[in-house]
């Protein structure tokens, strides 16, 4: 594509195929004009994909059985489908609206409950969001654009990761990308229809995962009503209607919630006063911003710590530094530069060009996202940052295919080698980071990156092929390093509430407190090793942790450490595959922080708030006895322990507290009604965060109230290592009045 080209909007492959051909064959054949290589290959990338997904899933288990555990409930009662309920007999939802649960629960009510039927969906999502990238690009750019997109995508590390996980994130980055396609549509014809279906895929989005679908609105809006091609009254008004079918396909679940009389519906988790507007606004909206988040595991109290407190430093470097940079930045230098390139070489087109809107469609929201990721001070996770993945690979594919067309220019020639340099001498940088991970492979990129990058600032002295040749070679070394920690993450199991991309070690993020990660590799989160590989590729030995570390494992795959008590000497073990530091496996340890002072303990790290229990077979057969006599068989203090029994049993479990066991539900006045009224058989001692409070003491208290008075009341069953209450037995002793 040349300047000329961009001037006067003949962009290469924007004619669409001729109306003659069948819808059949526009699809193995696509446009007209294409080469024949075009289309195999675009569904080549999409096979390729799904199979390399597809390629260990069920490793993982039931993933993150919080979300697992609710999908199954959806599986078996449709109101618990509807509002996203963590157990079938309605207690309480999760913690988000329940738009990404509704495909996996419609998975398990067609194939029963299996790991495949939980996460396939997520892989759909993943091959999904690839080939609407892929023809967003594709429309106003080459077919090689549209296909590099896709590639950067598909083997961006926490995309695979995310993509076969069972977290929202997957679901809201589909809609997003929808959301730049549409808009783009739009941004062609002026025609109001895209831009209303654009509103609708925001809609659905804030049903995955609340205001994160908000985040690219303003710079979208922005863009369309300064360069859409129609009048100024009409872009307007079209904004507006867009604006009136985001809030129709958004809110129509959240008004039947509200208007929905609270003692017929289950309690909203993760809000204070049972309220999803409360949850939007506060624990999952402004809250993530300011840190002030009632209730959360680190709310309550606003931001802790210098530049980001218990959630990883914040600041214009987060999304490069130890904690996130392996997961997302490889190309993020590579697309900001070629957002300015394309920027510039569009610039002075006509106002409705829409190569240049396409740049700055798809760089706005890589910025705009970018930014609150890089100075939100509350809860934040490594994986949030899929959703920059299709914004930046767009820039990608877009940036380097006209760059390339403009190579006969020396600036541009130039600044194509600058981008591969760049992106080569920070994947050396990231790579650095795992020393122990493919050594050889740090310095081949390096030395390769240079090198093409210094054919391509020639581009435009050399013969097609000679530049060809640099080019190809440019493309490899700058996707090699993502590739190679895409396949570890394509070959390691995730489990638990936070989970990384890469080797061990690429990540190392502390949460709160400086905690060693959970969910597959060192630095994930908290409570110690799941279910990743040493350095070497052989399991690790259990190493020093903090005091009477105890030994857990990770629902759904296998072995992993509970969390230990401040470092103050004393033994933990960590069962099965541990995490290796010079030959040594590494449990879990509370080197320090807020949590270590409190102590928190328990399978998976902080009570069983981030991963469940491992629920042995004498536990499974004394609970699931009679448990068709009740309505919930079991209850347990925080989600991700409830999940773990509801999961190994199927039958509904009582979370008390929500996620964080700080919810007010139940409170102890109806916990003590529904015992009385037989509802549920068995509590389950432990879990939560400690007494169901936050951070700062937020967060109701309501979960230490009930496990007191059920430790004073009723008789203690011990199975194995599993502390349960039969609440159908009084002890001996006990006030009978039932205070």
């Amino acid at each position: 594509m040349t300047t000329a080209d961009i001037r006067t909007h003949q962009i290469p492959g924007a004619v669409s195929p001729p109306s003659g051909l069948s819808r059949t064959a526009r699809l193995w054949r696509g446009r007209a004009e294409d080469p024949r290589w075009v289309r195999p290959a675009f569904l080549g990338l999409l096979l390729l994909t799904f199979v390399s997904y597809l390629w260990d899933l069920s490793a993982s288990g039931y993933a993150n059985s919080f979300y697992s555990a609710a999908a199954q409930a959806g599986g078996v009662s449709w109101k618990a489908l509807f509002f996203g309920s963590l157990d079938s007999a309605n207690a309480i939802t999760v913690d988000k609206p329940p738009a990404a649960l509704w495909p996996m629960a419609l998975s398990i009510r067609i194939f029963g409950l299996s790991s495949w039927a939980i996460l396939v969906p997520q892989v759909l999502m993943g091959v999904g969001t690839v080939a609407v990238l892929y023809a967003a690009v594709r429309r106003r750019f080459s077919a090689v654009a549209g296909l590099i997109a896709g590639v950067v995508l598909a083997t961006t590390p926490v995309a695979a990761l995310m993509f076969r996980f069972n977290n929202p994130d997957a679901l809201l980055a589909l809609l997003m990308t929808v959301t730049v396609y549409f808009v783009l549509r739009a941004l062609e014809d002026g025609r109001t229809k895209w831009l209303v279906w654009a509103g609708v895929a925001i809609g659905f989005a804030f049903l995955t995962k609340t205001l994160q679908a908000f985040l690219i609105l303003p710079p979208l809006a922005v863009v369309y009503g300064v360069f859409a091609p129609t009048t100024v009254r009409r872009r307007l008004g079209q904004i507006g209607l867009s604006a009136g079918a985001m809030l129709v396909a958004g809110g129509w679940w959240t008004a039947v919630v509200e208007l929905w009389p609270a003692s017929s519906r289950p309690y909203i988790g993760g809000s204070q006063n049972n309220s999803f507007l409360e949850l939007t606004f506060g624990y999952n909206g402004l809250g993530r911003i300011s840190g002030d988040e009632t209730g959360s595991v680190g709310g309550g109290g606003g931001g802790r710590g210098a530049g980001g407190g218990g959630w990883g430093a914040s600041g214009l470097d987060r999304m490069f530094n130890s904690e996130i940079g392996s997961q997302i930045s490889w190309l993020l230098p590579a697309a900001l530069i070629l957002l300015v390139a394309g920027i510039v070489i569009t610039w002075r087109a006509r106002r409705t060009e829409t190569a240049r809107g396409a740049f700055l469609v798809w760089g706005s929201a890589l910025l705009m996202t970018l930014l609150i990721f890089s100075f939100m001070a509350g809860i934040f996770h490594q994986y949030y940052t899929v959703a920059l993945a299709p914004y930046l690979a767009a820039l990608v594919g877009m940036g380097v295919t006209v760059l390339w067309e403009e190579r006969g220019r020396f600036v541009w020639s130039a600044v194509l080698g600058v981008v591969v340099a760049a992106t080569a001498v920070w994947a050396y940088v990231l790579l650095g980071r795992t020393p122990d991970y493919l050594p050889w492979l740090r310095w081949a990129v390096l030395v390769v990156g240079l090198a093409a990058a210094l054919g391509l600032a020639v581009a435009g002295r050399l013969n097609r092929r000679f530049a060809l040749s640099a080019a190809g070679v440019g493309l490899v070394a700058s996707l090699a390093a993502p590739f190679a920690y895409t396949v570890s993450t394509l070959n390691t199991g995730h489990t638990g509430s936070i989970v990384t991309a890469g080797p061990a070690g690429a990540s190392r993020m502390g949460g709160m407190g400086g905690f060693p990660g959970r969910g597959g590799r060192d630095g994930g989160g908290w409570g110690g090793p799941g279910a990743g590989q040493t350095p070497n590729g052989k399991a690790g030995q259990a190493g020093q942790a903090g005091q009477a570390g105890q030994t857990g494992q990770a629902p759904g795959n296998g072995p992993g450490g509970r969390l230990g008590q401040p470092p103050t000497g004393g033994q933990g073990s960590g069962q099965g595959q541990g995490q290796a530091q010079n030959g040594q496996g590494r449990t879990g340890r509370a080197p320090g922080g807020w949590m270590a002072e409190r102590g928190f303990g328990g399978r998976g790290g902080m009570g069983g708030l981030l991963d469940g229990q491992q629920v042995s077979a004498k536990v499974k057969t004394k609970i699931s006895a009679h448990a068709d006599d009740y309505t919930w068989m079991a209850a347990a203090i925080g989600s991700q322990n409830a999940a773990s029994y509801q999961l190994a049993t199927q039958k509904p479990v009582m979370a008390i507290g929500g996620f964080n066991g700080s919810d007010p539900s139940p409170t102890l006045t109806q916990f003590k009604k529904d015992v009385t009224d037989g509802k549920i058989h068995y509590f389950v001692a432990g879990g939560g965060m400690g007494g169901g409070m936050g951070r700062g003491g937020s967060g109701s208290g309501t979960a230490s109230k009930i496990t007191s008075w059920v430790e004073g009341r009723f008789v203690k069953v011990t199975v194995g290592s599993a502390t349960l209450y039969d609440l159908t037995q009084v002890k001996a002793g006990a006030n009978t009045s039932g205070g």
